[in-house]
C-alpha cells in the first residue's frame, strides 16, 4: 500500500477538546478512525480515545497482515469500543456512561470499507465528484430521508442522535464496502464542528482542487471563522490512496517493507482497560501530530 495522510485538530471555542483521532496499519491494511466525544455526558474525551483504542488494539490482533472479514471487524470492534465504555462506567461507578460517536475506515488491497455510528462523517472524492459520504444517525437526517417536504419548522435539531457508542442500547453501525479504489481517490473523516460549519460542496470543492496539506487546514479554519466563539471542536483526518504527494507537511507512507507481523499505529492501544487521565490541550494535540507525522516521514524515507 501507499497512502498520504493529513490531520488536524483544533479545540476551537470549548473548554477542551473531546475529539481524537488516529490511524495504524500493517503491511497489506491501514485503518483509519475518528471518534467524538459526547458533551452532556461525562468524559467525552475518554470515551473518544477508550473506542479507538480498541478499535486499534483488535486491528493489531486480527491483521496478519490482512483480515480475513473487514466488513465484519470494523462492526464488531466499533460495538466492542461500545462495551469497554459500559464497563469502564461500571468500574468508575459513573452515574452516566461516556458517549462518543466514531468514524472508522478500513484501506485493504485496493478496496475500501468504512463503518460508523452517530454524526462523525467519512467524505470520498473522486475526479472533482463526491463519491460517497455517510448519513448521520440523527433525527434531522432521518427527517430528510423519510419526509424530504418537510417544512423548517418541523425539522429536528441537527445535533439530536438516535444512537451512538455508550448509549443503553445497543448502538446502529452502518457499514459500506468494499469500494474499489482508484489513484487520487481521496477520503477525509471529520467530526461534526467541520461539517457543521462547512458545506459538502466547500469539502469536495477543496479535497477535488487541492492537495490535502492544503485541503485539511483551510478546511479546519473555514470551519472555526463560520463557527465563531463557540465553535465545537474541529478534528479532521485525511487520505489519499497510492498518493504522488511528496510535501515536507503530509506523512506519506510506503508499507512494502513492512514483514507479515510488523504493526504501526498513532493510537496507543496497550492500556484497553486503563483510565485516560491525561487530558490534551489543543498545542499538545498539534504537537503530538507533528511527532507522528515526523516519524512516519522518517520511517519511510529509511525504507525507500
Amino acid at each position: 500500500m501507499r497512502f498520504a495522510v493529513y490531520q488536524v485538530s483544533r479545540k476551537g471555542g470549548r473548554e477542551k477538546n473531546e475529539d481524537r483521532m488516529g490511524y495504524c496499519y500493517t503491511r497489506d491494511a491501514g485503518l483509519f478512525a475518528l471518534a467524538d466525544g459526547m458533551g452532556g455526558h461525562p468524559e467525552g474525551e475518554v470515551a473518544s480515545q477508550l473506542s479507538l483504542q480498541m478499535l486499534a488494539a483488535l486491528f493489531q490482533r486480527a491483521a496478519k497482515p490482512t483480515l480475513k472479514d473487514p466488513t465484519r471487524f470494523l462492526n464488531e470492534a466499533i460495538i466492542a469500543g461500545h462495551h469497554q465504555l459500559l464497563r469502564y462506567a461500571t468500574q468508575k461507578a459513573l452515574l452516566d456512561t461516556p458517549r462518543t460517536t466514531i468514524v472508522a475506515c478500513l484501506l485493504q488491497g485496493n478496496a475500501a470499507y468504512w463503518s460508523h455510528c452517530g454524526d462523525s462523517r467519512l467524505y470520498l472524492v473522486r475526479g472533482g465528484k463526491l463519491v460517497a459520504r455517510t448519513r448521520d444517525h440523527s433525527y434531522s437526517e432521518l427527517q430528510d430521508t423519510l419526509r424530504p417536504d418537510a417544512m423548517p419548522a418541523e425539522r429536528f435539531n441537527r445535533n439530536v442522535l438516535f444512537t451512538c457508542l455508550g448509549s443503553p442500547g445497543k448502538p446502529v453501525v452502518d457499514t459500506v464496502g468494499p469500494l474499489l479504489l482508484q489513484r487520487g481517490d481521496r477520503i477525509l473523516l471529520c467530526s461534526d464542528g467541520l461539517w457543521g460549519n462547512v458545506s459538502d460542496a466547500d469539502v469536495t470543492d477543496q479535497l477535488a482542487n487541492h492537495p490535502i496539506s492544503d485541503a485539511v487546514p483551510d478546511l479546519v479554519e473555514m470551519a472555526l471563522r463560520k463557527g465563531g466563539a463557540k465553535c465545537d471542536n474541529v478534528t479532521v483526518l485525511a487520505i489519499e490512496w497510492e498518493s504522488a504527494e511528496n510535501a515536507d507537511s503530509v506523512a506519506a507512507v510506503s508499507t512494502q517493507a513492512l514483514g507479515d507481523e510488523v504493526f504501526a499505529s498513532t493510537i496507543q492501544a496497550s492500556v484497553l482497560g486503563q483510565e485516560v487521565s491525561d487530558e490534551l490541550d489543543e498545542a499538545e494535540i498539534e504537537r503530538s501530530i507533528r511527532e507522528i507525522n515526523d516519524a512516519i516521514r522518517r520511517s519511510s524515507s529509511r525504507k525507500s
